[in-house]
């Protein structure tokens, strides 16, 4: 299933896509209330959205929702550093003996078709396509062989980063967590229909230029082993997002730099999952970022 979350009405919805419409679950199935709540339910949760898309009612065309990413304020937004071989070539770092993890504040994070914004601070902001994946399971000392089991799903992420900001502190908190970018989405693609995580073609344009071209199969880290390392530390939640990496094309090594501009869209895709696009424009006067709780 795609499961998305998005407005209808003026009013926050869960749901899945159906071709090209949507079954809305708030308020027809048990635990629809937010995508993380629906996703501890688990087993039962999808069920019950199964039936409810069986049964052809609450639905309603693409066209006349609102899409948020799927998860609109994940309690965790980690990424993790420099985990494709051409990507570290091309900044001339070494190889990580262990996984590089950072956070994105989750006051970043936009969905598919919202605008990333050049601040006023800083035209140093740079894309970075990555795959991403959604906890469903509370989770402490997974075994790599049971990683797969929390799982809930993946998405589409953008781990838009500010350069100059990023090289500030060794921990890029600041860099990785300005207002808007965050994009993630279109939706979650439930983990039953990805077959295999780490063997999926990732491509990032700006607008018409094809940037980065890779296969998830190229991570150092796979997403399993993530999982077996941040969970040695800390306990996993249900709609925690973990981004795992950008493989090379990164603006910041182009020659001349290929920064983000206003006027630009990126659009990334990732087999077996679809394309998250955003529009790039400079930061309006006093944005504050939403806040859907």
């Amino acid at each position: 299933m795609k499961l998305v979350t998005c407005i209808h009405n003026g009013q926050r919805q869960i749901g899945a896509v159906v071709g090209e419409s949507v079954v809305l679950a708030t308020g027809h199935i048990p635990h629809a209330d937010s995508m993380p709540d629906f996703l501890a339910s688990g087993a039962s949760g999808l069920a019950a959205m199964r039936e409810l898309i069986a049964s052809g009612r609450h639905l309603i065309n693409l066209t006349d929702i609102q899409l948020l990413a799927p998860i609109p304020r994940p309690g965790k937004f980690l990424g993790i550093g420099l985990n494709y071989a051409d990507h570290i070539s091309e900044t001339g770092r070494d190889k990580p003996e262990y996984p590089t993890f950072f956070t994105k504040q989750a006051s970043c994070v936009i969905g598919h078709g919202a605008a990333i914004h050049c601040p006023k601070v800083s035209e140093k902001v740079d894309y970075e396509g990555e795959l991403g994946f959604v906890i469903g399971k509370r989770c402490r000392h997974v075994s790599v062989d049971k990683a797969h089991e929390v799982i809930a799903g993946f998405t589409i992420c953008n781990d838009v980063t500010v350069r100059d900001w990023q090289q500030r502190t060794p921990t890029w908190t600041l860099g990785k967590s300005f207002d808007t970018h965050g994009p993630m989405g279109p939706w979650l693609v439930t983990a039953d229909e990805i077959a295999d995580p780490h063997n999926l073609t990732l491509k990032t344009w700006v607008d018409d230029e094809l940037r980065q071209n890779a296969n998830t199969g190229e991570m150092l880290f796979n997403c399993y082993e993530m999982i077996a390392y941040l969970t040695q530390a800390m306990t996993l939640e249900p709609g925690d997002v973990i981004s795992t990496g950008t493989p090379a094309g990164v603006g910041v090594k182009m020659k001349p730099r290929g920064y983000l501009k206003a006027g630009q869209s990126v659009r990334i895709e990732i087999e077996g999952i679809g394309a998250l696009i955003n529009p790039v424009i400079a930061e309006p006067n006093e944005f504050l970022a939403d806040n859907p709780r």
